[in-house]
């Protein structure tokens, strides 16, 4: 944690597409809502005033980090009962369904928050030098460093390629091997430097950053972040009232599958044979689609924070 992190900043969350998640959420007095990956809080203190001072929100999050960020939203929430609960969000969301919790709005902002990006030494983003880390959870056990330096050369082009759906996967991947035997990968510098010299001169200028990918990769694995969003997924539901709704924003192609595979599979009602004249199934759909089609961010948002770029956005009730 940086020295000043208690000291939460004016600047350090642009909650993304978060008219949108406003709207679809729909978030009226009296209700419980949900928000499963507080971050900085901003999309929890958009949806808080919808409340108008009646209702609870429960905030959720596996980095200690957002304590003090938590504690400004409580202080600004209106009066509205708050509570902060630590831990994955998979995890968390499994316990409260278990124990019978029913609320009426959940959110997941999925991926790696601003705050996490802006603190260089938790070793999330290439763009600066620092150590090699990208845990979630600073307690879990495996870094990127571990990763990096104890995962066989044909696993990690794997990761590459599954998770950063990257092109040149094996040729870094080799180059890595190669560096390792020298010296420890211990620094974003480094790899980041080991990349660049992996691929060919042209994509290094490329679309994006040449480290992108690769980076994304790392941070999914060490997190098990597809995992947990395929787990999370149905307990969400379970927590939901009827008329609950569900919005999760997600930032690359992998998330958005599972999530559009999920809505999908649950607004689909008879699945019996196409030749059969009557259904024998039974089988109702539990959930209505708010978005057939992920929702992007527009021009304007875009220009004031570039990072909500890759951005999709899917929301659905429960029947």
């Amino acid at each position: 944690m940086l020295p000043n992190a208690s000291q939460p900043r004016a600047t350090d969350h642009s909650p993304v597409l978060a008219a949108e998640v406003r709207g679809l959420l729909d978030v009226h007095p009296g209700q419980t809502i949900l928000d499963a990956t507080f971050g900085a809080g901003g999309h929890s203190e958009l949806l808080a005033q919808d409340l108008h001072g009646d209702g609870r929100l429960i905030a959720v999050d596996v980095d200690p980090d957002v304590r003090p960020y938590f504690e400004r939203f409580r202080r600004k929430a209106g009066g509205i009962s708050t509570r902060l609960l630590r831990g994955n969000f998979s995890v968390v969301l499994r316990q409260l369904a278990d124990n019978d919790v029913e609320v009426d709005a959940i959110l997941l902002d999925l991926g790696v928050s601003s705050m996490q990006l802006d603190r260089s030494e938790r070793g999330f983003s290439y763009a600066a030098d620092s150590p090699l880390d990208m845990r979630m959870d600073p307690s879990a056990e495996k870094s990127a460093r571990d990763l990096v330096n104890e995962t066989a050369e044909r696993e990690l082009a794997d990761i590459f390629r599954r998770y950063g759906e990257e092109r040149y996967a094996r040729q870094i991947a080799r180059a890595i091997g190669r560096r390792r035997k020298e010296q420890p990968i211990t620094r974003t510098g480094d790899l980041v430097d080991i990349i660049k010299g992996a691929i060919p001169t042209p994509a290094r200028f490329g679309a994006g950053h040449p480290a992108k990918r690769v980076f994304q990769a790392l941070r999914i694995a060490v997190n098990d972040e597809l995992s947990a969003l395929e787990a999370a997924l149905p307990d969400a539901f379970r927590l939901l009232r009827p008329e609950g709704r569900l919005a999760v924003i997600s930032f690359h192609s992998l998330e958005d599958r599972i999530v559009k595979r999920f809505f999908r599979a649950g607004a689909r009602g008879c699945t019996c044979p196409p030749d059969l004249p009557v259904c024998v199934c039974g089988h109702e759909p539990v959930l209505r689609e708010l978005t057939r089609r992920p929702i992007r961010p527009g021009s304007h948002e875009l220009a004031l924070n570039p990072r909500a770029a890759s951005a999709r956005l899917r929301a659905a009730v429960k029947a």
